[in-house]
């Protein structure tokens, strides 16, 4: 039986071991998004490097999702304004968070919207507004010390 395998329009990271996924249409930040999370995770002394930017294939092996880059584009980022760069790349990652960036956040997210399921695997889900600053608060999710506005501790980690 062939593994299910799929690409798509994504940017892929690694933070310590694990790979966040990052969903949104064209223009929506995808490469800022993946540069500051690679940058916060290494200012906090954590491993934090590009898998993919833009395109990235899918697979799944032993019910995991793995992260590839497209060999054509590997190791490449754009940044807006400056033009596509060449930055330190890992092959592959197990995905652990899927982050979709979106023009208008739901208020309150709908009932099992903390999951998507992506090639049959089910992962951790997170919808953020494009513009907002989120590597902060994706740092705290991966070292499973989010909490929301009202202090209550958020176990993303229990997901991962």
């Amino acid at each position: 039986m062939k593994p299910e395998r799929s690409t798509i329009h994504a940017n892929c990271i690694l933070i310590d071991d694990i790979g966040v996924l990052i969903r949104g249409n064209t223009g929506s930040g995808k490469s800022t998004v993946s540069r500051k999370l690679i940058a916060a995770a290494q200012a906090s002394s954590m491993f934090g490097c590009l898998v993919s930017d833009d395109r990235t294939r899918l697979e799944v092996q032993h019910g995991r999702l793995i992260a590839r880059p497209v060999e054509m584009i590997s190791g490449l980022i754009e940044i807006r304004g400056v033009g596509i760069v060449k930055v330190p790349s890992e092959e592959a990652a197990v995905i652990r968070l899927v982050i979709d960036l979106t023009e208008q956040a739901p208020r309150m997210p709908e009932e099992g919207a903390e999951t998507v399921n992506l090639l049959g695997v089910k992962l951790p889900h997170l919808v953020w507004l494009k513009n907002d600053d989120i590597a902060s608060y994706i740092l705290d999710v991966v070292k499973g010390t989010a909490t929301g506005a009202d202090g209550v501790h958020i176990d993303f980690k229990r997901l991962l």
